[in-house]
């Protein structure tokens, strides 16, 4: 491809020579003639010479009009309208033929001259070979091949057992009698019709029920088969079919009862599909499954993942990075009493803690949470646009508010700067709370708040636009997201309850 710059120098050096072409690319070293033709003409009828990006612009539907309409009139050449238009490429205009003016095209021939002719046309052809009362030459001439390549369609279609030879000393030579003839041809017209029939039931089997084309029939199922052969039944018939797919009558009209009675699960599908939906499209098949059972159906869970499958009901994930509040060794860290044993034997024991960005369109949003290892109930939360001090420590004011004066829990975190400030160490001494750090870098030391934080993601997050969305608009879907958490969202360590649920069938206040 040359440079705008070198097709201008080269116009230039043309007319300089008196439009010598020789002389121009025997001094430049470049370009071809037609090339050189094409620039000068280019710049005799626009006074400028159209720059490559120009070149891969899209054209309008009334230029790919002008082009398909020229093409028509004027003798169906692609090269004549290229070059009497100036545009577009051969490949370009011939889609634009096959879109504007369908079946219109000429067809390329080969260079032994001879046509290319579709499955459908050869197929045409072998059967008027067959049948034909003129000779095998005009049949040829007809439908513009050789003899060759019709007796060679022939035996591709038919076989090389059906094959007739002829003009060969030491073969015998067809029979004279027309009544033998007319047998003959009968036979070959039903060895054509079987095999067109068997590649319809091979093409239909990869198009309707998503098979090769080279499956056995024989390994079909009685669904399948009953499918296919109701796809073909216009074309063939039923007794055609039946022997060629292998299925037995009886079986075939059982099949077609069987999927013209309704489906079995129509209202359970409407109710997977409303239990998905109304929990914010995060539910795996685990927890559709004890929903629905908690409504008191009694089904099958496999028959819960069949139907999500069917109904391409898939939970979204996504993977972001992690916000990171490490800013050094501000004060001493403390040990890490929770030793990774997220486990609780009751509310307000063991209490986790974190922070975690959003951005957005609108800008970032931080959350700072405090998870309880009982049962996983967000204790209290903070939502902001910075990750600051009167962050971390509102939300901690708000948890303690609902401790009694015998409950201090462990309050373990990562070693963020927000809790190692004199104000959060202050609050945690004076309600008598133990703290706990995990190790510099070693976010397992906190997996279960980590793994809240996936969750919390993944299911009110990830796979939305929030594009226009405001800041104060996040914030409260946010916040209506973990009230939707403790008291709605069911989980599956919990026997299908919420945490607040099941903090109060064993008794404790919520």
């Amino acid at each position: 491809m040359y440079s705008y710059k070198e097709r201008i120098e080269a116009v230039e050096l043309y007319i300089k020579y008196d439009q010598c072409m020789a002389d121009t690319i025997r001094e430049l070293g470049y370009p071809s003639r037609n090339a050189l033709k094409q620039w000068y003409e280019e710049y005799v009828q626009l006074g400028v010479i159209t720059k490559n990006e120009d070149r891969c612009k899209k054209y309008s539907r009334d230029q790919m009009k002008i082009a398909v309409d020229y093409y028509l009139e004027h003798g169906r050449s692609l090269s004549r309208t290229i070059r009497a238009l100036g545009y577009p490429t051969r490949e370009t205009l011939t889609k634009w033929i096959d879109e504007l003016a369908p079946n219109e095209r000429k067809v390329r021939i080969k260079r032994s001259g001879m046509l290319q002719l579709s499955q459908k046309q050869k197929n045409e052809a072998v059967i008027e070979l067959c049948v034909r009362e003129d000779t095998a030459e005009a049949v040829a001439n007809k439908h513009a091949v050789s003899r060759c390549s019709l007796y060679k369609w022939k035996n591709e279609l038919l076989g090389q057992e059906t094959l007739i030879t002829m003009n060969h000393s030491n073969q015998t030579k067809l029979s004279d009698d027309r009544d033998d003839l007319l047998t003959e041809v009968e036979a070959l017209k039903k060895e054509i019709h079987k095999k067109q029939l068997e590649i319809d039931i091979l093409n239909k089997a990869a198009e309707i029920i998503k098979k090769d084309q080279g499956i056995n029939l024989q390994k079909m199922t009685n669904c399948e088969k009953t499918e296919l052969i109701d796809a073909l039944r216009i074309k063939y018939p039923l007794n055609e079919l039946l022997k060629m797919t292998g299925i037995p009558k009886s079986s075939y009209f059982y099949q077609k009862k069987v999927r013209e009675q309704p489906e079995k699960y129509s209202d359970l599908r409407k109710t997977v599909k409303s239990v998905f939906d109304t929990n914010r499209k995060c539910y795996g098949y685990r927890r559709i499954y004890s929903a629905i059972i908690n409504m008191g159906q009694v089904i099958s869970e496999k028959v819960i993942r069949r139907i999500m499958k069917e109904e391409q009901i898939i939970v979204s994930v996504k993977k972001k990075r992690k916000y990171n509040s490490y800013r050094g060794e501000i004060t001493p860290a403390v040990e890490n009493v929770i030793a990774r044993d997220f486990h609780a034997e009751s509310p307000n024991k063991k209490w986790l803690t974190d922070i975690t960005e959003f951005h957005i369109p609108a800008g970032k949003v931080y959350l700072s949470p405090i998870i309880d290892c009982f049962d996983g109930m967000v204790v209290s939360w903070t939502i902001g646009t910075s990750p600051n001090a009167e962050l971390v420590n509102t939300m901690l004011a708000d948890a303690i508010a609902v401790l009694s004066k015998k409950e201090h829990p462990v309050v373990h975190s990562d070693r963020g700067c927000h809790y190692r400030w004199d104000g959060w160490i202050s609050a945690m001494e004076n309600a008598e709370l133990i703290r706990s750090m995990s190790k510099k870098g070693c976010s397992p030391d906190n997996s279960a708040c980590e793994g809240f934080f996936g969750r919390l993601k993944n299911e009110m997050f990830y796979g939305r636009s929030w594009k226009g969305i405001t800041i104060e608009t996040f914030m409260n879907e946010l916040d209506d997201y973990l009230k939707w958490y403790n008291h709605s969202r069911i989980k599956m360590s919990l026997g299908g309850m919420s945490p607040i649920l099941y903090r109060r069938s064993l008794g404790f206040a919520a």
